[in-house]
């Protein structure tokens, strides 16, 4: 029995663009698709939220005159074009997925429904969670927190470049420590910057583990279904 049935996925955007850091690279949102296909055969069910930072960056983008409700809308319509994008991925591969977003877009993608969404996790559908909240001044981290709760996720699954959450940054200082277990309070009051507060905050009232792992290493989905131990995990605490 896997330790986490219900994983949601966050990825950032830019782990769609690969090393082009722009736009998205045909190889590595093949092998992202590839990876949540092969663990989702074991079983585990997947929930995806996916970044807009490899087309558009809002905060960064709000210091060039644009408001920020602007920037952050115009953030939530790249956080579509990905999740459209991994959609067609994981659909050459052999899996069954949908793209629902918080922001209504008539024919081109459905709307959010957490009773749909539930019901297509349950199905075996790879379900993935497009426009953030729908609402300016949240991030996607947030997002993903957001849905994580309401579909029921054993786990937020954060996927970055590093295998887990440091002391301090370990690509600056050689001597970076990397927990394998830290709680919400220390993440929080230590600023540690692994997802924003809002975001951290929502997990922990809704006891929700956070794990913390690298996904350029190749496998690391699947030692997650296959409940391996990976990353740093987050959580209440002893």
């Amino acid at each position: 029995m896997p330790k986490y049935k219900r994983i949601l996925l966050k990825l950032s955007g830019e782990a769609l663009a690969g090393e082009s850091r722009f736009g998205i690279d045909r190889d590595a949102v093949s092998r992202i698709a590839g990876e949540i296909v092969e663990a989702s055969r074991t079983g585990v069910e997947f929930g995806v939220v996916v970044g807009g930072g490899n087309f558009f960056r809002g905060v960064q983008a709000s210091t060039t005159g644009l408001q920020r409700v602007t920037v952050d809308r115009m953030g939530m319509l790249a956080t579509v074009m990905n999740s459209l994008a991994l959609h067609d991925f994981l659909a050459a591969q052999g899996a069954k997925s949908r793209v629902m977003s918080a922001v209504r877009m008539g024919s081109m993608v459905e709307g959010f429904s957490r009773e749909v969404a539930v019901a297509s996790i349950n199905a075996g559908e790879i379900v993935i969670f497009a426009a953030g909240t729908g609402n300016p001044y949240f991030s996607t981290d947030t997002g993903a927190s957001l849905r994580a709760a309401e579909i029921q996720a054993d786990v937020l699954a954060k996927a970055t470049k590093v295998d887990g959450v440091y002391d301090k940054d370990p690509a600056r200082f050689s001597d970076a420590s990397r927990y394998e277990k830290i709680s919400y309070a220390d993440v929080l009051s230590d600023g540690l910057g692994v997802m924003d507060a809002t975001a951290v905050s929502l997990c922990r009232e809704n006891r929700l583990p956070i794990l913390v792992f690298d996904l350029t290493r190749a496998g690391n989905l699947q030692r997650l279904a296959n409940s391996e131990s990976i990353g740093t995990l987050i959580t209440e605490g002893e």
